[in-house]
């Protein structure tokens, strides 16, 4: 029961104890009160009576007559005269007529109005007594009207007092509620904490509540850092901070072979001269600061842009990839000039400085293909005297390569509807299916190729039509559960939820068919959601009411964030699969994704691996903690 009804209950319960204890006393009171009064009232006008009777003659006609008119002109139940014998001589009797007031309360406080007597004489003898009674009806009138305003009082202050009782209620419910919100969001996992209400009881629940999430969080941050470490020691090079070259091999694995991988991109190889030279000539600090400052300018580069790497894949080859750029030229004068600054500096004293290949690449390229062609590139710069840049040869072949070629190319897909899903399970340990992760895929012309979303995604940020696409991917994602699929997985982009309209027709659309978000899976990579974190935030607040299932993908290169996620109610993470691969051979990884799941778990995430490549890498998941994956490795069946 509420506390509202039990506070109403609670006013009535105790508005009709108070007025039934004022009722009663109030009311017998009031009856005494006016049960002597129609007694002296009586007596007072039986001796007015007896008086003028006693002046008059005693025949018959004329004392009926004075009887009469005295019974006639009053408001009396009974006028009897009794002569000495006690015999009745004139009696007049009319019936009692309560009016409006009830026969049950009459019953229960009768009045008893008490007969008035006086002598009347004949001269110095007694004629008889004059007795009589006066109507009790005006006084059950009175005592019923003063019944009834008490109850109207009673009512009105009881309502006024429920009144106030719910206002203040309403007052300590806030805090109550929040106190029992926050208890709720711990049972879920969701570590938040409240101002401390002003009532003691309360602020002291709040405040206990308070310091243990504040403890939980520092404990997740604690453990945070310290995987944070042991994935930097696993996959980084100590000396320069870049990525080394196992780690870096696998996000170039990933870039050629992810689905939503972009369409084409660039690899720059750098390779310095003479190291060992320059390590004997100038000693060990100085080769290391040279190392240390061109890390610098390489990680620079990589965080330009989304999805880019930088990496020392041995002492002195230093590697720059960049998904989705066309033209590395502007990067590769970058290390140019950092070379020329380093020569400036006295770090570098030989004239081959060092030499520079780029190449770009399409998605689908082997590794080996792509390596070798930019090994050729390298091996030419190295053939030329001084610092030297040279491309490889590129057999790239782009589908559109202009702004408004992909503007007409994108808007007639959206308009004509020439979009798709596909689908890849995504399946828990025991084999289950947990979703259908499906991206989207998008038709050139009516009977043109389907580009992959990696194709045509990075050009729809580029020109903001990125709701549009994100908007089709949900319809078709709910259309396919209403066809009866068990359950769909579709991205959204960073750019997207940052839009209100689109955040406002998407809500809109999920809530037309409530009926189907639980089976609707909907994730925003790593680098959106932590890129635009307020609005993601906000964005899984207003969503989760709807009921669907919300994630992040291709989740672990910004892991010291994950203590970001405790509070806003995530459903699972999907952890990259650079991360992945080889993953049964990479101990120091295992280490690393170990940690990371018994993180995720103790905040309530289910996590999944993304990228399985082979049989043994999906074998040890369990092991390490995932609850399922997805990739070539898992079957469809």
């Amino acid at each position: 029961m509420s506390l509202f009804r039990q506070l109403w209950l609670a006013v009535i319960a105790s508005t009709v104890i108070a007025f039934a204890g004022s009722f009663i006393v109030s009311t017998l009171t009031a009856r005494h009160y006016l049960e002597r009064q129609l007694a002296i009232k009586n007596n007072d006008n039986a001796a007015t009576l007896a008086l003028a009777m006693s002046q008059l003659d005693k025949d018959p006609v004329t004392v009926e007559l004075q009887v009469a008119a005295v019974f006639d002109s009053g408001q009396y139940a009974t006028v009897r005269l009794i002569d000495p014998n006690g015999k009745t001589m004139i009696e007049k009797t009319s019936p009692q007529d309560a009016g409006n007031v009830p026969d049950w309360f009459i019953r229960i406080f009768p009045i008893d109005s008490q007969p008035g007597q006086a002598q009347v004489s004949s001269g110095w003898s007694q004629f008889g007594t004059i007795e009589l009674v006066s109507h009790s009806h005006f006084a059950y009138t009175e005592l019923w009207g003063g019944a009834l305003k008490l109850l109207g009082w009673f009512a009105i202050g009881g309502g006024l007092m429920g009144l106030l009782g719910m206002q203040f209620l309403r007052r300590i419910r806030r805090p109550l509620d929040a106190v029992v919100g926050q208890a709720q969001a711990i049972s879920e996992r969701r570590f938040t904490t409240i101002q401390e209400p002003a009532t003691p009881e309360l602020k002291s629940l709040a405040s206990a509540m308070n310091t243990m999430v504040d403890r939980l969080k520092a404990m997740f941050a604690e453990e945070a850092a310290r995987l944070e470490q042991v994935r930097r020691e696993a996959n980084q090079d100590s000396l320069t901070g870049l990525a080394n070259r196992a780690f870096f091999m696998n996000q170039l694995a990933a870039a050629l072979s992810d689905d939503d991988a972009a369409a084409s991109g660039s690899l720059v190889l750098l390779r310095l001269a003479d190291l060992a030279g320059i390590n004997k000539r100038a000693g060990r600090e100085m080769a290391d600061e040279l190392l240390r400052r061109l890390g610098s300018t390489l990680n620079g580069l990589a965080a330009e842009k989304p999805n880019a790497a930088a990496a020392r894949l041995n002492g002195a080859d230093f590697a720059l990839l960049l998904p989705g750029v066309q033209d590395p030229a502007p990067y590769a004068e970058i290390l140019l000039h950092a070379l020329n600054d380093l020569t400036a500096a006295g770090l570098i004293d030989s004239e081959r400085i060092g030499h520079i290949a780029s190449g770009v690449y399409l998605h689908g390229q082997t590794i080996g293909s792509l390596l070798a062609r930019v090994d050729t590139a390298l091996a030419s710069a190295e053939g030329q005297s001084g610092l030297a840049w040279c491309r490889a040869e590129s057999d790239c072949d782009q589908h559109a390569t202009s702004n408004a070629d992909w503007k007409k190319l994108l808007e007639g897909a959206i308009q004509t509807q020439r979009l798709r899903l596909i689908d890849f399970p995504v399946a828990g340990n025991a084999g289950q299916l947990l979703h259908f992760e499906c991206p989207l895929r998008l038709q050139t012309t009516e009977d043109g190729e389907w580009l992959t979303a990696g194709s045509f995604m990075p050009m729809a940020s580029r020109l903001s039509m990125t709701t549009e696409l994100d908007l089709a991917a949900a319809r078709l994602a709910l259309e396919r559960i209403a066809a009866g699929a068990p359950a769909v997985a579709v991205n959204l982009s960073g750019e997207s939820i940052l839009d209100a309209a689109f955040r406002a027709r998407l809500f809109a659309q999920i809530a037309a068919r409530k009926d189907l978000a639980p089976r609707l899976w909907l994730e925003v990579s790593e680098i959106g959601a932590f890129q635009h974190f307020d609005a993601f935030h906000a964005f899984c607040d207003a969503l989760r009411p709807l009921g669907c299932r919300l994630g992040i993908e291709h989740f672990g290169r910004q892991f010291s964030e994950i203590g970001r996620l405790h509070g806003i109610g995530l459903d699972y993470l999907k952890v990259d699969g650079s991360f992945i691969r080889a993953i049964d051979t990479q101990t120091g990884n295992q280490a690393f994704i170990k940690g990371l799941c018994s993180i995720a778990h103790n905040i309530g995430l289910t996590v999944i691996a993304e990228g399985v490549q082979t049989a043994e890498e999906l074998a040890i998941l369990p092991e390490l903690g995932f609850d399922g994956a997805t990739g070539p490795a898992v079957p469809r069946n």
